[in-house]
């Protein structure tokens, strides 16, 4: 890891390995606990965190180990904003089959995506899908997907 930049931010480089993953999710946790998030907070990041790295590394790098997950980070006490970026083709989030319909209730794909705009107040694809952000902004309250509400 590096050291945080000027503006407390932190860049990460990662291979597809679970493992990294874990430890990326490990050290950002220990963070967001030194700042004072809430631990139902905590919970809903390092969620979204997980899915979004097993996704890059998964679908994205097709569990290459020598395409690597490329992760930049600010956390404040106020908010955390994540970039994860993946070697992969990308993807068009809206041909991910809704999770919640009746016909995909009992299929895995797009549990994950769900999972990250439940838990996070922002969650953007950049094209061409390989390029994910992610903010949780700390006592705004996320719509179903990711924008804030009420203009908070």
């Amino acid at each position: 890891m590096r050291s945080p930049s000027q503006d407390g931010s932190f860049e990460l480089v990662i291979p597809s390995d679970p493992a990294e993953a874990r430890r990326v999710q490990s050290l950002i946790e220990s963070q967001l606990h030194s700042l004072r998030y809430e631990d139902r907070e905590i919970f809903g990041i390092k969620l979204a965190l997980e899915e979004a790295l097993v996704n890059a590394m998964k679908h994205g790098n097709q569990m290459d180990a020598s395409k690597r997950v490329f992760i930049h980070y600010q956390l404040t006490p106020e908010r955390f904003d994540i970039r994860i970026c993946d070697e992969g083709q990308g993807f068009d989030p809206e041909e991910v089959p809704d999770p919640m319909a009746a016909e995909n209730l009992e299929r895995s794909c797009g549990r994950g995506l769900l999972l990250m705009r439940h838990y996070m107040t922002e969650v953007r694809f950049h094209p061409p899908g390989n390029h994910l952000s992610m903010s949780k902004i700390r006592h705004a309250q996320p719509s179903r997907n990711g924008a804030l509400r009420n203009g908070q």
